[in-house]
């Protein structure tokens, strides 16, 4: 807190006494920013990472973005600068741009006042953590008074080392004792003190970190070195199997020769074998071809005897077909002698009725006329043998003649049409 109290007073007195802009050889401008830096590493939480330990206030510094947008631009322009590797470097260069911007005591009071958001990077007994970082926030805006123009492209700000010169405080504190009381160079004398002790400690605590990675390495080299002459044991013992394997290799290939020249043996002999079986099949192929001649030959009389089939076959077919144009004939004939067999029996049922008629109206005669019934069947009587002569007797005693003796003209209606049904029924 003094060193940076000390730093920013006498950064401010000697611009003004110089009277011109500050560049990045100005001694004490130079020391300012150590300071600066010394003042954000204090209780910075230590991050592990795969290739160790890494304590940076970079991460800290990038909150000033998400709070502050227009800072933005200083971010955006210290990624871009080339040469920069490690986030250290990024920070150095990025507290230049906002000095020279006269916005660094606006940044630091952005970020000083969000410690929620700085908990993540610092512990809770920290510098920036504590009512002296807003202290120093406030003392910042004097340096809005001088004007710096740095030039950052060539200068290496990855691996500067960051000592305070503390003689240029001491001698400051003496030039100044006219005008300040002597209890405030002890003052500061001592708090230089116990600067250099709090960096001894942070020396310590490195040395310490990396007395631990060389007992870790030791350890490993360690591990190393026994697994080493597992692996050393381990290509003695494959040798040793590596001439086992070859012996017994050599006595396989031994005993694989003579089974070889067994295997020919049996080889050759099945090679006689199959060339006799090849003569006998040979054989067996000309016996075989010989028949093929003989079954062709007889397949030829089979195909001459088929088309004689086919035209008997044929020949059968048409007689057929005049058989059953015959048949249909027949048929015709048999359904034309049924339409007239329907006829004739329309006709019967037809006489029968009007014979019915006949004996009511002769039963009805009789009644009405009595007497004179029997004279007149006897003059119908004798009227029927004047009309039919010889053959009037059919209708008397209901006796049919024989067909070969019977002409139409003889008989009479009835006599006539019950003849031809009876014949039409007979199956002769």
């Amino acid at each position: 807190m003094n060193m940076a109290k000390l730093s920013i007073k006498g950064l401010i007195e000697s611009a003004l006494n110089l009277g011109r802009t500050l560049d990045s050889d100005y001694a004490p401008l130079q020391q300012f920013f150590v300071v600066m830096e010394h003042c954000l590493k204090h209780g910075l939480k230590t991050k592990k990472t795969f290739l160790g330990q890494n304590k940076s206030f970079w991460g800290a510094l990038e909150l000033v973005e998400k709070l502050t947008p227009e800072a933005g631009e200083i971010t955006a322009s210290v990624k871009d600068l080339p040469g920069l590797k490690t986030p250290l470097g990024r920070g150095r260069a990025w507290l230049r741009l906002a000095l020279m911007q006269k916005k660094l005591s606006d940044y630091m009071k952005t970020i000083i006042n969000r410690k929620d958001l700085l908990s993540e990077f610092y512990e809770a007994n920290a510098l920036m953590m504590e009512e002296e970082g807003a202290v120093i926030a406030g003392l910042l805006v004097g340096l809005n008074v001088i004007d710096a123009n740095l030039c950052m492209k060539g200068e290496d700000l990855d691996s500067q080392v960051g000592v305070i010169d503390f003689s240029m405080y001491l001698k400051d504190s003496g030039n100044s004792s006219k005008s300040t009381e002597g209890d405030g160079q002890i003052t500061a004398i001592l708090d230089q003190k116990n600067y250099v002790e709090e960096l001894n400690r942070h020396l310590s605590a490195s040395v310490n970190n990396l007395q631990a990675k060389v007992d870790v390495l030791e350890k490993s080299n360690t591990k190393l070195t026994e697994e080493l002459a597992v692996a050393n044991n381990r290509i003695i013992t494959l040798q040793e199997d590596v001439e086992r394997v070859k012996e017994e290799s050599s006595y396989q290939m031994e005993s694989n020769r003579k089974d070889v020249e067994k295997e020919l043996e049996v080889q050759i002999g099945m090679k006689q074998e199959m060339e006799l079986s090849m003569k006998m099949l040979e054989k067996d192929v000309c016996e075989k071809q010989d028949a093929l001649v003989e079954l062709r030959t007889q397949m030829e009389d089979i195909r001459t005897f088929n088309q004689q089939l086919t035209h008997k076959a044929q020949s059968s077919e048409a007689s057929s077909k005049q058989k059953g144009d015959i048949i249909t004939g027949l048929e015709d004939k048999i359904n034309q002698m049924a339409g007239t067999v329907k006829q004739l029996e329309s006709r019967s049922k037809q006489a029968q009725r009007e014979r019915d008629l006949a004996q009511e109206a002769n039963r009805l005669f009789k009644q009405e006329f009595g007497d004179k019934i029997e004279s007149l069947q006897t003059e119908v009587e004798h009227l029927r043998k004047q009309r039919y002569g010889v053959f009037c007797e059919s209708c008397l005693t209901n006796e049919l003649p024989l067909p070969s003796s019977i002409l139409p003209e003889n008989v009479c209606d009835t006599c006539y049409f019950l003849l031809l049904q009876q014949y039409a029924s007979s199956p002769t």
